[in-house]
């Protein structure tokens, strides 16, 4: 199918001397990309941040690339978020709808006064899901910054290669759009979502280093690699019912690994793809359902792994294939365990609370933010999950009380003045008393951080 469409783009240059007529088709097309802007408030300052995204339905409805927003910053932080046609300064408010855990995307709806001046990228999709060939010419669409009114610009290039990773994804010999936007091929049809570049490595000699010093460059503002349409158009359903992006299935195999090459042939698997589970977490599906360290994944659903290169590709492919089902559902996992197959019927679950939904107070005169300790600080800390005692240190202001005792970010208060840290309520309660003590000149922290246990002595005065 991919040579037929060359063929027709062939024959239509040689009788009307152009492909197409770019200008009509980049008019309408640009129209379906728009800017976001929004603001994120931390517990010293309120940073503004621009990104750009593709409009996908007649509501409004963008979406922005995973990067676009701080996996540490929780939903409640981001205000005031604003949509700016291409090419325009004016803005209209906007409501942040959540990530999906699938595609990694951010959902945003702008202001209905808006969506009849946006068109969705369905519009322009193809009507056979042929993928792009390789050396077909593509282009797409890339924003300038704010202070130029978010001017369009054209980039184009040719398709150098095309992988699973695991999602198909085509590598163009330079940059052919701006991450979250879209890529179109010279009959203007939607041909994928650019994704965030690839790190491209140079040595860099200087007249004090004549070795050269290995620099890996990578492009924030265009991006040579995109998504292609049929791993895009399928999901753009996908709208998060909130803001944390629940319901969220779970299986709890942690670290998992793809098998070595030379560990596959020794296990008489070398026309099969495997990936190695590291841990079963305490109290998980995986658990329930009788996985154990160690087991090797072979097929889902009865469907083998598929090859895929590089090999650890194939922990991603594994883990969307949890994302995208539902809590409740029945995952059928074939694992090799010894020289034994066994199927294992996995009842997913939900995810448990994550770190963005834990709840979290700022104490501005100690210079520390609490956070609810979760599931998710017990796996890291490898501790057990049943009792998630104590808090974590989410933000140390810098120069402050804190920070001068030597707290750090993510470590794990287990004691406020010599008194066990029941949970995040307790914490909060301690903390918000000595803050108000104005005649406290002192208190003591008894931290985890990693393997090592530390007294820390706090000086408010």
């Amino acid at each position: 199918m991919n040579y037929r469409r060359l063929l027709a783009l062939f024959l239509l240059t040689l009788l009307t001397g152009h492909a197409a007529d770019l200008p009509t088709l980049w008019a309408e097309r640009v129209k379906s990309v728009a800017a976001v802007e929004y603001y994120t408030e931390t517990e010293t300052d309120r940073r503004p941040s621009v990104c750009y995204g593709t409009v996908i339905d007649r509501n409004g409805t963008i979406i922005l690339p995973p990067v676009a927003i701080n996996p540490r910053i929780t939903p409640t932080q981001l205000k005031e978020f604003k949509v700016y046609r291409a090419g325009s300064s004016t803005s209209v408010p906007a409501v942040y709808l959540g990530q999906d855990a699938l595609t990694g995307w951010h959902f945003v709806r702008a202001a209905e006064s808006i969506r009849g001046e946006l068109i969705p990228i369905t519009t322009f999709a193809a009507k056979t899901a042929a993928e792009p060939a390789i050396a077909e010419e593509v282009w797409g669409i890339g924003l300038r910054n704010k202070d130029e009114d978010f001017a369009p610009y054209l980039l184009d290039s040719r398709i150098a290669l095309i992988q699973s990773l695991p999602q198909r994804t085509a590598v163009a010999l330079h940059e052919v759009a701006g991450p979250g936007l879209p890529v179109f091929n010279l009959a203007g049809e939607f041909l994928g979502l650019a994704a965030s570049s690839f790190g491209q490595s140079f040595v860099q000699f200087t007249r004090m280093d004549r070795n050269g010093t290995p620099v890996i460059l990578v492009n924030v503002e265009e991006s040579s690699v995109f998504q292609v349409a049929a791993e895009v158009l399928p999901h753009l359903g996908r709208v998060p019912a909130n803001v944390y992006g629940r319901p969220l299935a779970w299986l709890g195999a942690s670290g998992l690994q793809a098998v070595d090459p030379d560990v596959g042939r020794f296990l008489k698997l070398e026309n099969q793809s495997g990936a190695v589970v590291s841990e079963v977490l305490e109290g998980s599906p995986a658990e329930k359902a009788g996985m154990k360290a160690r087991d090797v994944i072979l097929a889902v659903d009865g469907a083998p792994l598929p090859r895929l290169k590089p090999d650890r590709v194939v922990v991603g492919f594994l883990e969307r294939e949890v994302a995208r089902r539902a809590p409740g559902q029945t995952l059928k996992l074939t694992v090799l365990r010894g020289e034994t197959r066994l199927d294992l019927p996995v009842v997913l679950g939900e995810e448990p609370r994550l770190t963005t939904e834990a709840d979290r107070k700022y104490f501005d005169r100690i210079g520390l933010t609490a956070r609810e300790f979760v599931y998710a600080d017990a796996v890291a800390l490898r501790v057990k999950t049943s009792s998630l005692a104590g808090v974590m240190a989410h933000f140390v202001k810098p120069n402050g009380p804190a920070a001068i005792a030597g707290l750090r970010t993510d470590d794990w208060i287990k004691e406020i003045d010599g008194t066990e840290v029941g949970n995040f309520a307790a914490a909060a309660q301690k903390l918000g008393a000595i803050e108000a003590d104005a005649q406290r000149a002192e208190f003591v922290l008894l931290v985890g951080r990693g393997n090592e246990t530390a007294v820390l002595r706090v000086k408010l005065k």
